[in-house]
C-alpha cells in the first residue's frame, strides 16, 4: 500500500472512536522525569500525553506519525491540555526526522508491521536510542509467511496483518540493528486475522552503553 493511500485511510479513522492498538507498549515503558521519548505511530497522541505527563517539564516527547489527519488531531488535543513538552513530526518510521541519540524511550503499538522495510524501521530505533536508551514495542508476528498477494491489499494492510512477518524474522531484525538482548514481556497464543495466523507480543530491550566497536553508536 501506498503511503498517500495509508495517510488518507488513517487520516479518515483520526475522528472515528476506533481503536488501532494491539498492545499496551505504555502499560511497560515507564517513562522517567526529565526522560526524552518518541512514540511511532502515534496516531492520536494518546500516549504522547500520558508520557509527557510522566517526564515533566524537564522531559520531552516526539509523536511520530505518517497520517496528516492523526498529527493535526493530536496537536489540537495537546492544545486543548496545554502540554507543551510534545512535538508531533509526519515522517516515514524508515526515516525518523530526529538526530542520533535523542531518546531514552522509545515505544510503539502495532505499528512496526505496516512498515515496508522493517529493518530500516530498527536500524533507526537503534540510531535515535541514547547508549543504555531502552525501547517497549507492541506488535504482531505471524505463524507463517505471509502470502505475497496479500501484502498490498488494502483491506489486509489496514487490518494489521499484511505487513506481519514471523517470529523468527522479527527479532532477526533486532539482532542486526544491535540489539543483543530483547525481553518479551507478553505473549498471545495464535489467533486468526483474516486470512492469517498471528500472535501478538510486546518486547522490551536496551542500547547497549558501549557497542564494542568503531561504528560510533
Amino acid at each position: 500500500m501506498e503511503i498517500k493511500e495509508i495517510n488518507s485511510r488513517y487520516s479518515q479513522l483520526a475522528e472515528t472512536e476506533c481503536c488501532l492498538s494491539c498492545g499496551g507498549a505504555i502499560n511497560y515503558a515507564e517513562p522517567k522525569s526529565g526522560e526524552v521519548c518518541v512514540d511511532l505511530g502515534s496516531g492520536r497522541g494518546t500516549d504522547v500525553l500520558r508520557m509527557a505527563e510522566s517526564v515533566g517539564e524537564t522531559g520531552f516527547v516526539y509523536g511520530i506519525d505518517i497520517s496528516d489527519g492523526m498529527l493535526e488531531k493530536a496537536r489540537k488535543t495537546a492544545e486543548k491540555f496545554g502540554a507543551t513538552n510534545v512535538s508531533f513530526i509526519r515522517c516515514e518510521l524508515e526515516k525518523l526526522e530526529l538526530p542520533d541519540k535523542t531518546a531514552d524511550l522509545v515505544i510503539s503499538n502495532c505499528t512496526l508491521n505496516h512498515a515496508a522495510d522493517k529493518q530500516a524501521v530498527w536500524n533507526e530505533i537503534f540510531r535515535i536510542l541514547k547508549k543504555g536508551g531502552r525501547f517497549v514495542i507492541s506488535d504482531i508476528y505471524a505463524t507463517a509467511e505471509i502470502a505475497e498477494e496479500y501484502r498490498n491489499d488494502p483491506a489486509a494492510v489496514a487490518e494489521c496483518w499484511a505487513g506481519s512477518v514471523t517470529r523468527a524474522e522479527y527479532l532477526q531484525h533486532l539482532e542486526k540493528a544491535g540489539f543483543a538482548s530483547v525481553e518479551i514481556l507478553e505473549e498471545s497464543a495464535p489467533y486468526a486475522k483474516g486470512n492469517a495466523e498471528v500472535c501478538s507480543f510486546t518486547i522490551a530491550g536496551k542500547k547497549a552503553v558501549g557497542c564494542g566497536c568503531s561504528c560510533g553508536n
